[in-house]
């Protein structure tokens, strides 16, 4: 008896997973070549998962595909995932792969917000702490996180206040700041070339979440003599890469 049970538990989980890759779902007999199964056991076991939720047929073709019940329970479970706690590994990865501080940062109002930080011992020392909040136009995990956003919802946004110039390099012209987010859509990373502080650099990418949205910023600054503009490939690569494994833990799905 248990080990029917745990058959059927095996087969009704086949057949989600069979599912789970159709957008458009798959006819009971199709269901059956995919999964290996016969038609009336794939039948019994869908009208199972139909009952309660799980699965949903299309009454004008008569696909079956993942129901809502499948997709609140997946909901549920990334939404208690913790951002910070499923990027601590990486975000101390990818400190000691740069050998500065990390930083993971998300949209606040008007400015974007640390709310994690790994630091890296060395010679310098930054201003920097949890909670702080920083420019979104001038910095590298402020231009990520507006790269989404559309140049009207930019352009309000960013026309609320006066654009502060913190440095020679600071953009505040708001066609300038445009041309500097669609650029960083193109890479899919970001820069801030001593546009915040002066002799500090930074380089950020993009953390998305189930909805393919971002939700948060990953970056590593450090001395404009060692975070070097000949270097902005190699270091991009280190944190798209931190990026994309934190992205993944979120639920985000490429594709």
């Amino acid at each position: 008896m248990a080990s029917a049970m745990v058959q059927s538990i095996v087969r009704a989980f086949e057949i989600l997973e069979t599912l789970a890759v159709e957008r458009d779902g798959l006819g009971v007999t199709e269901i059956s070549k995919r999964a290996g199964l016969h038609k009336s056991t794939v039948h019994r076991i869908l009208n199972t998962m139909a009952e309660m939720g799980y699965i949903e047929q299309n009454q004008d073709t008569g696909a079956y595909r993942l129901g809502l019940k499948f997709i609140e329970l997946c909901s549920l479970y990334l939404n208690n995932v913790e951002l910070k706690t499923e990027a601590q590994p990486y975000l101390r990865n990818l400190s000691a792969q740069t050998g500065q501080p990390v930083h993971l940062a998300t949209l606040g109002d008007q400015a974007a917000v640390y709310i994690d930080k790994i630091d890296h011992y060395n010679n310098i020392r930054m201003y920097s702490a949890i909670g702080k909040r920083i420019p979104l136009y001038c910095t590298a995990v402020g231009k990520v996180l507006l790269s989404d956003k559309s140049s009207d919802y930019i352009r309000k946004l960013l026309g609320k206040n006066k654009l502060i110039s913190y440095t020679p390099n600071t953009l505040t012209d708001l066609d300038q700041i445009l041309e500097e987010i669609n650029e960083v859509k193109k890479l899919g990373w970001a820069r801030d070339n001593e546009e915040h502080e002066l002799g500090i650099r930074c380089i950020a990418a993009p953390i998305y979440d189930y909805r393919r949205r971002i939700i948060a910023a990953v970056s590593t600054s450090g001395n404009k003599n060692i975070i070097s503009s000949d270097r902005d490939e190699e270091i991009a690569g280190y944190v798209i890469k931190a990026a994309s494994d934190i992205s993944k833990r979120m639920g985000y799905t490429e594709g």
